[in-house]
């Protein structure tokens, strides 16, 4: 089984003033190379703008060759994800997901991915398949 790791995490990784810096770059070691990483495009360039707006270019650029270099999978949200995505705003309507979320969780549907490395709220509240019965496990755990 694989993790998608969404944008706070690798964030937390990249910038050690992050309060999850410590708990992600912890998680990020035992995991890389031990157990199949995933991210997706959307998740890509929303780290990238981050990274370089809070960083600088040169940390942004580090955070994609990383990603090169360690052949992270990046799976590219599709037509059917983005009507996935429309169909999760509207099943919560109170709840302040954003785009990228709920395309991510589309994704994660289509590809049966059900960790996600991720310190966002969301990936607690979010519920799937019948009767919105299943949930993705966050990782990691909040404490």
């Amino acid at each position: 089984m694989s993790i998608l790791v969404d944008t706070g995490a690798w964030y937390a990784v990249a910038d050690s003033s992050d309060r999850h810096h410590e708990t992600a770059r912890r998680f990020y070691a035992e995991h890389a190379g031990h157990t199949p990483l995933e991210t997706t495009d959307l998740i890509l360039a929303e780290t990238w703008t981050l990274l370089s707006s809070h960083l600088g270019r040169q940390a942004a650029l580090t955070f994609w060759e990383t990603l090169r270099e360690t052949r992270t999978p990046i799976l590219t949200a599709e037509q059917t994800d983005l009507e996935a995505a429309w169909r999760i705003t509207q099943a919560y309507p109170d709840q302040s997901f954003s785009l990228v979320d709920c395309v991510t969780f589309a994704i994660m549907e289509r590809f049966g991915i059900a960790e996600a490395f991720s310190f966002d709220s969301h990936f607690l509240v979010y519920r799937y398949g019948p009767n919105r019965q299943r949930a993705f496990n966050r990782l990691p755990p909040p404490g």
